[in-house]
């Protein structure tokens, strides 16, 4: 029998999820939320409990928070490296987002832009974790800062990777809390 595959959206599944304390809402509502299927809600929960990221549905598919620790500081930039393009209107991620805007300076290059239309700048495109992922962040700015925060460890210089992984787990122990 083959392992789990995680899909991108399984890590924005399980973002989501951090955000929830005391109940996950219906999959409709998360699938609206994050702008997928039903179903894909469906498969994504399935995966995530098959690698072990959250508790069965017994215990109400809560977040595992030290797998999901370990997945998103070392896992998620080598199961999902971005994709580099040209020069576009987006929104920004990565070291151009808080909460690392405010701790780097951005040099003279464009910025790390998830593509956007509706986007406010234009910047280098930077593959978002799934193509509807801008409009799911524009919707939860805590889930944006955890996909920025996602996107400077997938591509970051060292020190954004550093404040971004201090940064990231501040926000994991804050779902504890």
């Amino acid at each position: 029998m083959g392992g789990v595959v995680l899909k991108p959206q399984d890590v924005v599944v399980v973002a989501k999820l951090l955000g929830y304390r005391d109940f996950k809402p219906p999959l409709s509502e998360l699938a609206a939320e994050l702008a997928l299927s039903s179903s894909e809600i469906h498969n994504s929960l399935k995966r995530l409990r098959a690698a072990r990221l959250i508790h069965s549905p017994r215990l109400g598919e809560a977040p595992i928070l030290e797998s999901i620790k370990e997945f998103f500081i070392h896992g998620v930039k080598y199961a999902f490296p971005p994709e580099r393009g040209e020069l576009t209107r987006g929104i920004p991620t990565a070291y151009a987002a808080e909460p690392l805007k405010s701790h780097i300076s951005p040099g003279n290059e464009p910025p790390p832009v998830w593509p956007f239309s509706k986007g406010p700048i234009r910047g280098m495109s930077f593959s978002p974790l799934y193509k509807r992922v801008p409009e799911a962040a524009m919707r939860d700015p805590r889930l944006y800062e955890i996909l920025s925060l996602l996107d400077a460890l997938r591509d970051g210089r060292a020190r954004e990777r550093k404040i971004a992984e201090r940064e990231l787990l501040k926000r994991l122990e804050d779902h504890v809390g």
